[in-house]
C-alpha cells in the first residue's frame, strides 16, 4: 500500500508568487513556517521547519489575491520531490508540498476554503 498524503498549519514567510508556466497552466509558490514545541530534558525547545507549497489553477488565484506574509494558512497535500540541475551541473534535490485544499486561517472572512 502507498500513500502519500501531508497536512500541516503555519504562517506564510512571504507573500505568495504567482507564475504561469510555459504551457500556460498558472501556480503560486509560497512558504510556510511550521513550528513544533518538544521538551529536552527539562528544557522546552521549539524548532521551525520551512515548507514549500505549489498551488496550481484557480486556487493558486486565490491564494495570491487573499494570502499575504504572516497569513495563518492550513494546507493539505501531497509530497514531491524533484531534482535539477544548477550552473556548474551540480545536482540538487527539493522536496515540496502540492496542495491539494488551502484554508485561511485566523479570523471571519479567513473561513474560506479553497479546493482544487
Amino acid at each position: 500500500m502507498n500513500l502519500n498524503k501531508v497536512m500541516i498549519a503555519g504562517n506564510l514567510t512571504r507573500d505568495p508568487e504567482l507564475k504561469t508556466t510555459d504551457n500556460g497552466k498558472t501556480m503560486a509558490t509560497m512558504t510556510i513556517a511550521v513550528n513544533r514545541t518538544f521538551k529536552s530534558g527539562d528544557t522546552v525547545k521549539e524548532e521551525t521547519s520551512f515548507v514549500k507549497v505549489v498551488v496550481w489553477g484557480r486556487q493558486a488565484e486565490t491564494v495570491k489575491e487573499y494570502c499575504q506574509k504572516g497569513r495563518p494558512v492550513f494546507v493539505e497535500g501531497r509530497l514531491k520531490v524533484r531534482s535539477y540541475e544548477v550552473e556548474g551541473g551540480e545536482r540538487r534535490t527539493s522536496t515540496e508540498v502540492v496542495a491539494e485544499r488551502v484554508q485561511f486561517l485566523g479570523g471571519k472572512k479567513d473561513d474560506a476554503e479553497l479546493g482544487s
